[in-house]
């Protein structure tokens, strides 16, 4: 079973299907910027924004990056985790971090000891010149895991649709 998405107009095939919304979060095992494993359990009792890009090193995915820190710096975040998820080592998370002012609102997550969580959340890339790192996508949770929000962003290239998953982040019950 396959999805499919596209870079620059060219069909570009995924492993798998992403989670269905009602469905609970996969549990994943990424790496964090001091090389330590997070696993699905450390953001616990939290409601999770998952925004799963390409590489932070691209334009794209830098900027839309800074747009939902920008939107979740205007709300309270006591409450929220927003985790950004590539196949970047976490020294180029830690480089974007160190060049860009403000990012607290942001935790940087790897999976460059594992491509199992882009295979569990259906976004691992199997065709084309980006093979083996991840399309973009939004997943936003509630505090236990259930999925209210999905979004395959069907251009690699395109933004995601912040408001919808501003919506669904802060929709979801306290």
């Amino acid at each position: 079973m396959s999805t499919e998405v596209s870079l620059q107009g060219e069909k570009i095939k995924l492993a798998g299907k992403m989670p269905a919304v009602g469905s609970s979060l996969p549990d994943f095992k990424l790496v964090n910027k001091d090389l330590e494993d997070m696993t699905l359990g450390d953001f616990n009792h939290k409601r999770k924004l998952i925004y799963i890009v390409p590489s932070i090193d691209t334009p794209v995915c830098a900027d839309s990056s800074k747009k939902f820190n920008q939107l979740l710096a205007e709300r309270s975040r006591d409450k929220v985790s927003c985790l950004v998820v590539s196949a970047d080592l976490p020294f180029a998370n830690a480089r974007f971090v160190g060049n860009e002012a403000g990012l607290s609102s942001l935790c940087f997550l790897s999976m460059m000891r594992s491509r199992q969580f882009a295979k569990d959340y259906g976004v691992l890339i199997e065709t084309g010149p980006l093979a083996g790192i991840t399309a973009r996508a939004v997943l936003v949770a509630d505090e236990k895991n259930q999925i209210v929000y999905t979004e395959l962003v069907s251009e690699i290239s395109s933004e995601p649709d912040y408001q919808k998953a501003m919506k669904a982040l802060f929709a979801a019950p306290d």
